[in-house]
């Protein structure tokens, strides 16, 4: 599957970049926030190091939404944290 493999251009985003909302889910736990604006599809997660936003596109007509770019910062003060920091944070949650 394309999500759990290396990619060089999201280095420690692997298993996020090209997933669906279910593999997500599954690696994160259920979303604080889902939102739906036309076609495309946010999800929030959550935890004490970090908040993890992911933004799904679909690839194309009648193809199911996988994520294309996710945004992390610190819960506490809202500046930007390491992407993959917050990835490993949550996962180990």
């Amino acid at each position: 599957r394309a999500a759990a493999e290396r990619d060089p251009d999201h280095p420690g985003l692997e298993g996020v970049i090209g997933a669906t909302s279910a593999d997500l889910v599954r690696q994160f736990g259920p979303a604080r926030l889902d939102v739906w604006e036309g076609d495309a599809h946010k999800l929030q997660f959550s935890g004490s190091p970090c908040i993890l936003d992911v933004y799904l596109y679909p690839g194309g007509a009648g193809h199911e939404p996988q994520a294309t770019y996710a945004d992390a910062r610190r819960s506490s003060d809202g500046q930007d944290v390491d992407r993959a920091a917050c990835v490993a944070a949550l996962k180990k949650r």
